[in-house]
């Protein structure tokens, strides 16, 4: 009897094996082994971005993602309640992100360590956190525009826009790592089981052309312009001429850049790529450096200036309608003549008007290396009317960046050569540099004609009509612009983009910078706003560059 019960037993048992084994693998059994197998990623660490001088202007800061699993909550009105006062956030925020089907859910990221510390303190169950990191910005948004910001996309994963978050988005970002571990049905992990683990390689950094120093005179001064002139935006872009490396880049209004989501979309344009607009006089020696590359005149050459001119049915007349009568090709730039241009823009001729015009990059990107770019517009040349070439010649009726306005005159004052505007200097991984270096597009004027216009340039600022606060002993380029802004075809009076684009030192500059001012109200001229703000920019740069007098 013994026997049999301890049989029986023995065939309970084994039977109970069976069962079991067949439970675990035929019930439950996966159709792959990777069902075993649970996979978490590993996520790199974002690039850095260092002006040329090693500066910090993006860093990463410590940060965590606050989790709820939603099974395991007791209260969850308590929880919310309890929640929306640590973050700060509404009650609706929280809730309208929990799900409660789901085990686990992603809720708010970039909590920062106090924030953590004072929930952990609450004792809180089913909530929990990621360690990740976050944007850290040193000079908070002294560069918002150049920069872009880190955003989420559609699956939360973090993603650059705009600027050089944008386009330098899959260099910054690294490549994530897994860390794979077999599991049993339960989902516990087996310690002798599978594991497998790929380090994340972290993003690179960038180091830029673009220097803090000036960065921060830019800014300081556009925003005393913006306040002085009643401006209702304004740029400053500064370059090196020879090179076409930006130096500096600022827009205002701009935005705060670890906060951008507080903000109208309308705040993240960045109006020295993206903004098309009318240039004004400032285009006039383009115009005036193609006739003079093409041998159709010289800057002693005579023009007599008698009274308005007619293309077609239209009259164009001078800024002021005075009129000087024999006058130089130097004095048209000097005064600002416009029937004087129209008169360049027919010695010229309009084929050759068009070609320039493509040769200095208008009507194409620029590709500069900051996401958001506007190629402008040069409409076919067989669309165009005679009165179109006549205005061309001072900067009406073509809309043009104001980077493809300062690299092409980048191009006639470097000795002829239209170069590919960039921020990026170096591209820095763990185990390699890559250096970037500049870039020429085309030769579109001789050294000759580049030394003319330089002349002509250094003339124009030196008997402008307008008298300004010069630097005294430094010989300084430039030329102003005040264009009138269309609206629905018909040019507003009222409203004008005023600007002024001038290098230094003249003989070999170390810097070209260009100043747009949209609408100002205290005068609608570049000569009384743009200019003057221009000046107050160069005489804090010539201190910075320690640049001597000429002698």
């Amino acid at each position: 009897m013994k026997i049999k019960f301890i049989f029986l037993l023995f065939i309970a048992f084994y039977l109970a094996i069976i069962v079991r084994l067949f439970f675990l693998q035929v019930i439950y059994s996966p159709l792959n082994k990777s069902e075993y197998l649970k996979t978490n990623k590993l996520y790199p660490v974002r690039g850095r971005i260092y002006d040329l001088k090693n500066q910090s202007l993006v860093l990463n800061q410590n940060s965590y993602q606050l989790y709820i699993e939603p099974k395991k909550i007791a209260d969850k009105d308590k929880l919310l309640q309890l929640l929306s006062k640590s973050l700060e956030v509404e009650e609706a925020s929280i809730s309208a992100k929990l799900n409660m089907s789901k085990n686990w859910v992603a809720i708010f990221a970039g909590i920062t360590q106090e924030q953590k510390d004072k929930i952990d303190k609450l004792n809180l169950k089913g909530i929990g956190f990621d360690y990740q990191t976050k944007r850290f910005y040193p000079e908070a948004s002294l560069s918002a525009h150049l920069l872009g910001f880190l955003g989420k996309d559609n699956q939360g994963e973090d993603v650059g826009y705009l600027g050089l978050e944008g386009f330098y988005n899959r260099d910054l970002r690294g490549l994530p790592g897994f860390l794979e571990t077999e599991r049993d049905i339960l989902g516990r992990p087996i310690l002798i089981g599978v594991q497998q683990r790929v380090e994340a390689e972290n993003g690179r950094d960038l180091v830029l052309t673009i220097d803090k120093n000036v960065q921060e005179i830019s800014k300081k001064r556009l925003l005393e312009g913006l306040d002085k002139y009643k401006a209702k935006k304004g740029c400053v872009i500064t370059a090196d001429p020879k090179t076409m490396a930006i130096l500096s880049l600022v827009c205002l209004p701009d935005y705060d850049l670890e906060k951008y989501y507080l903000f109208n979309e309308n705040f993240y344009k960045n109006l020295a790529i993206s903004d098309l607009y009318e240039p004004g006089s400032v285009f006039k020696p383009l115009i005036v450096a193609a006739a003079l590359e093409e041998k159709k005149i010289k800057p002693n050459d005579i023009y007599n200036e008698t009274g308005q001119v007619a293309v077609g049915e239209y009259n164009i007349k001078t800024w002021n309608d005075k009129y000087e009568g024999r006058i130089s090709m130097t004095r048209i730039l000097e005064k600002s003549s416009n029937v004087g241009m129209v008169y360049i823009g027919e010695k010229l001729g309009n084929k050759k008007i068009y070609s320039y015009l493509e040769k200095f990059g208008f009507g194409q990107n620029t590709d500069i290396d900051l996401e958001g770019e506007a190629s402008g517009y040069l409409k076919p040349a067989n669309n165009w009317y005679p009165i179109d070439y006549a205005t061309v010649t001072f900067g009406q009726g073509i809309a043009i960046t104001p980077i493809q306005l300062i690299r092409a005159f980048a191009s006639i004052i470097n000795g002829g050569y239209l170069m590919k505007p960039y921020v990026v200097q170096k591209i820095v991984s763990e185990n390699k540099v890559t250096e970037i270096k500049p870039k020429i597009e085309k030769r579109v004027i001789s050294q000759m004609t580049s030394n003319i216009i330089k002349k002509m340039l250094v003339s124009t600022v030196e008997n402008a009509e307008a008298k300004w606060d010069r630097p005294k002993g430094f010989s300084i380029g430039g030329k102003t612009g005040t264009a009138q802004v269309p609206i629905k075809g018909i040019y507003d009076t009222s409203k004008t983009i005023a600007s002024f684009i001038g290098f230094a030192p003249a003989e070999n500059p170390k810097f070209l910078t260009f100043v747009v001012l949209y609408e100002p109200k205290t005068s609608q001229w570049g000569s009384e706003t743009a200019a003057p703000l221009f000046f107050e920019i160069v005489k804090d740069l010539i201190v910075y560059y320690n640049i001597s007098p000429t002698q």
